[in-house]
């Protein structure tokens, strides 16, 4: 069953209130009713009336009042007031106009008048409340694309991306890229079940990408079981390399505690990247260079549940961390490099 619209009368004049009342009644409409300003600012917020008839000469509070509350209140200022005054008055029918009326309706009352001056503030009230419910929805569908944009970009890229609608490439220096792998996957592979597969990758992606938001890494992109972080990206870090073999050991420990226990190699080194975003319809923000081809060898030549690091990562934090070289490896247009694992950090609870 449809509503039918509330009217709010305001007037002290009983036979006034009576009369509207009564024609309202045969219109179709709701009536509430109030004898001064008081009690009518009382009855709009427990009544939520679609249309306030509002008198102007009332006792305690009067109508110049009522309206002036109404249109300060952001919870009312949008209901339509329609003035009740005399004929020959005027000066009170502008000055309401004025302050925010809708409309007005003089006395003696015509039922016609007052049917077409309703119908019209119920029709602009309607458009109004359409209009708005459709900013709303906007304003949702855009916290909600910004939110999915936060799911995939950093903070950073995301603003210069709405400043200028693009990102430019750039060389950020001395950031500390984090690979992690896992051992054995491809095995793990056929020996399990699709849906356990995912479920436990999943399961460590999340961990993974809550360890990288507690450590001050920024979450790059995955890769299978392969995730990738880094650290001194956009916020400066007073030791990069420091917090991602925190957030490593971490993940090592994370995988051990995963539904099917997993081990993993983590590698880290350390040097510029070149930063930029891909594509333009599903935009994917990445980075490149040696630096992260040196951590992905030394992650892929690293020590299975170990924090492995290269040499120009362990010169970042000699003296702060315990370790030992591990081995040496030849690595592709680069030559010789030596593999340094670190242990756990003293105090860190995975230790």
């Amino acid at each position: 069953m449809e509503k039918r619209p509330k009217i709010l009368i305001v007037d002290d004049e009983p036979f006034n209130v009576d009369y509207l009342e009564q024609e309202l009644e045969d219109l179709d409409f709701e009536t509430v009713s109030a004898t001064n300003g008081q009690e009518a600012l009382i009855k709009v917020m427990s009544e939520s009336p679609d249309v306030i008839l509002l008198d102007i000469m009332m006792p305690i509070m009067d109508g110049f009042e009522v309206l002036g509350h109404l249109k300060s209140d952001p919870y009312t200022r949008d209901i339509p007031v329609i003035v009740i005054s005399a004929a020959n008055d005027l000066p009170s029918v502008v000055r309401g106009i004025e302050m925010g009326a809708e409309d007005f309706l003089p006395k003696p009352f015509d039922p016609v008048l007052l049917r077409a001056r309703l119908n019209a503030s119920l029709e602009k009230k309607e458009w109004h409340d359409r209009e708005k419910m459709y900013i709303q929805q906007i304003e949702r569908e855009k916290a909600r694309a910004d939110e999915l944009l936060r799911v995939i970009l950093p903070e950073a890229i995301i603003d210069e991306l709405k400043r200028t609608n693009r990102v430019r490439p750039r060389l950020f220096e001395n950031v500390a890229v984090l690979f992690t792998d896992v051992v054995g996957f491809t095995p793990y592979c056929d020996t399990h079940p699709l849906v356990d597969v995912v479920r436990n990758l999943q399961e460590m992606i999340a961990v993974y990408e809550n360890a990288s938001l507690k450590h001050g890494l920024q979450k790059i992109k995955t890769d299978g079981d392969a995730f990738m972080a880094v650290a001194g990206l956009f916020d400066r870090l007073e030791n990069p390399v420091l917090r991602s073999i925190q957030c490593g050991w971490e993940m090592v420990e994370l995988a051990r505690q995963l539904p099917d226990p997993w081990q993993v190699r983590v590698g880290i080194h350390v040097g510029p990247v070149l930063g930029a975003i891909l594509g333009r319809r599903q935009y994917l923000f990445d980075v490149w260079g040696d630096t992260v081809n040196t951590a992905q060898r030394i992650e892929s030549h690293g020590t299975a549940n170990s924090v492995n690091l290269s040499q120009a990562a362990w010169e970042k934090v000699v003296g702060l961390v315990d370790g030992e070289s591990s081995r040496m490896i030849e690595v592709k247009g680069k030559g010789v490099m030596e593999i340094y694992r670190v242990r756990p950090l003293p105090g860190n609870v995975f230790s």
